[in-house]
């Protein structure tokens, strides 16, 4: 399934690219936001963030077609603000994020983050890394796993799902997605497999936040990369999960948005402020792009920008 950017003109106009400006892509994927920033720049640079090294590979030719002007970094976006500073990096002009998995990740049958195409359960993102799904759901205590279902996949039958996970796995390790999937199905009453939706998709979304450490990942990128803003510097932030968007709100909010000292007074102004929301609402996918990318309804796009 060929992937396509969710939300890539809003993004784009968002950011207010200038020709000479420093960007920073943190979710290179397959190149699809980064190409369209490149495009833009003339002595401007490009620096992109991916912990996939199957992406930096796919995506350099794609890149290399525009200019040269471009640096692929592979390494988590937590080490945002270190990798950059070892390039002589203290200040940027715009910095981007899509929060999705891509879709070749997806679709590739051996990487496990997928219920609906049996393989080993995976889920790295970085395949260097240690931690995979197989030790999540083999090793991890029942409590954890209740802890990651609710929290991370706002699952209400975490407590039987963990339950069945811990009582499967005594007989035999659970190897493969499809194993997995029968587990979660064996512990579901019969009416909530009967609604719309795979009963599995909670599940995986928890183990994958659990594998990759998504969330405190995220707060640590966008509390580092507000910092790298220079004035009238703006971040631009697409998420697909109800988690995520809250992360990025709270934070977007905490830093641009005044306090009310009292419920009953007026809010404070905001001229105190260093940052400030360029949309108040998210941006969402117009019918168009949802009739054309599925991955499309989900996607909220959120903007901040630093003060001049």
């Amino acid at each position: 399934m060929e992937h396509i950017s969710v939300l890539l003109n809003e993004s784009i106009d968002m950011l207010q690219i200038k020709e000479d400006g420093i960007y920073v892509d943190c979710t290179l994927g397959r190149g699809g936001h980064s190409s369209e920033i490149l495009k833009r720049l003339t002595s401007g640079h490009l620096y992109a963030f991916d912990c996939d090294q199957n992406a930096i590979d796919e995506s350099t030719p794609r890149l290399q077609a525009i200019g040269d002007n471009f640096t692929l970094i592979h390494s988590p976006f937590e080490n945002l603000k270190s990798e950059l500073a070892k390039r002589g990096v203290d200040f940027v002009d715009g910095i981007f994020m899509d929060l999705g998995v891509s879709s070749p990740q997806f679709d590739d049958g051996q990487r496990g983050f997928s219920y609906r195409s049996n393989a080993r359960l995976d889920m790295r993102m970085d395949q260097s890394q240690e931690l995979d799904a197989y030790a999540v759901v083999n090793t991890y205590d029942k409590e954890d796993l209740i802890r990651i279902l609710k929290r991370y996949g706002e699952e209400p039958f975490a407590v039987k799902i963990a339950n069945k996970i811990c009582s499967a796995r005594e007989n035999a390790p659970i190897e493969t997605t499809f194993e997995l999937v029968d587990v979660i199905k064996s512990a579901l009453p019969a009416a909530v497999l009967r609604k719309k939706g795979h009963p599995a998709k909670q599940t995986f979304q928890a183990i994958r936040i659990e594998v990759n450490h998504e969330l405190e990942q995220l707060e640590t990128v966008l509390q580092d990369g507000l910092t790298l803003l220079k004035p009238h510097g703006i971040m631009a932030v697409i998420t697909f999960h109800s988690l995520e968007d809250r992360i990025v709100k709270e934070i977007f909010k905490e830093v641009a948005v005044a306090k009310k000292v009292n419920k009953r007074l007026p809010q404070v102004g905001t001229e105190n402020l260093e940052y400030q929301l360029v949309n108040r609402k998210p941006v969402l996918a117009s019918s168009e792009e949802l009739e054309n990318n599925n991955r499309a309804h989900s996607a909220k796009l959120r903007g901040i920008e630093k003060k001049g």
